[in-house]
């Protein structure tokens, strides 16, 4: 692993769109669509998005912890916020030809193996790129460690600024560039995340609500609602559209 956080995922399309919710991360992405498949770069998102794709479409992706991308893909957060973009976009070209050859390779050399064989090493290099490109990355910005424990107590953000020796502005500069947005909102998406974990598992939402950090139950699908497009239950229920 490249670091605490980061972690490899893997998803077949399914005969709908799928819809990404947002966590406050950055993910780097191998793709079978296209005739050669291509490498992508998903920016954190404000607000869930649809991602299309023909049924049965593999992809394989490497998602970094809030905070942790930017020192991978060479660019402030901000700057991929709300964005799927090319690896050749933000990576020199020859650098990204190498790696979609290696995956490549692992296609042409694996095929008799399952796919989950061939997803888990397609996983590794796209973990063995991030480790080249952390080598030679700047150390990560060491306020980044408290903001996030600060939001995820719901810390407000003059209290997260004081605890780190920043103003305000300072505050919300840095985590644009780290988290693509400000603390306030990083806190949002962090709390619907933990509210969607407890909520899967069978929690009655007014608990979800008390346990995650919201006012109450109205306060949890008005912000379930504006962050991911539909309702708590139907969310649940895995419904793409």
């Amino acid at each position: 692993m490249i670091g605490r956080g980061a972690a490899v995922w893997t998803r077949t399309a399914g005969t709908g769109p799928q819809r990404v919710l947002p966590d406050g991360c950055t993910d780097l992405i191998w793709s079978e669509a296209g005739p050669d498949g291509e490498l992508l770069v998903a920016g954190p998102d404000t607000r869930a998005r649809l991602a299309p794709g023909p049924p049965g479409t593999r992809a394989v992706g490497l998602r970094f912890a809030p905070g942790q991308g930017p020192a991978v893909l060479g660019v402030p957060a901000h700057e991929l916020r709300d964005q799927l973009v090319p690896l050749a976009a933000l990576w020199p070209g020859a650098e990204v030809r190498r790696l979609a050859e290696r995956i490549a390779d692992v296609e042409r050399t694996a095929e008799a193996e399952r796919t989950a064989a061939r997803q888990a090493a397609r996983g590794r290099l796209l973990e063995d790129a991030a480790l080249g490109r952390l080598r030679t990355a700047e150390p990560p910005d060491p306020v980044l460690a408290a903001v996030v424990a600060g939001v995820s107590r719901g810390t407000g953000v003059a209290g997260i600024a004081a605890a780190v020796g920043l103003g305000e502005r300072q505050l919300h500069r840095r985590s644009l560039a780290a988290f693509g947005y400000g603390p306030k909102t990083l806190g949002r998406v962090l709390r619907l995340n933990r509210a969607l974990d407890l909520a899967r598992t069978g929690v009655p939402f007014a608990a979800v609500a008390a346990t995650a950090g919201y006012a109450d139950q109205a306060h949890l699908a008005r912000e379930v609602r504006t962050l991911t497009g539909v309702p708590l239950g139907r969310l649940l229920q895995g419904s793409g559209g």
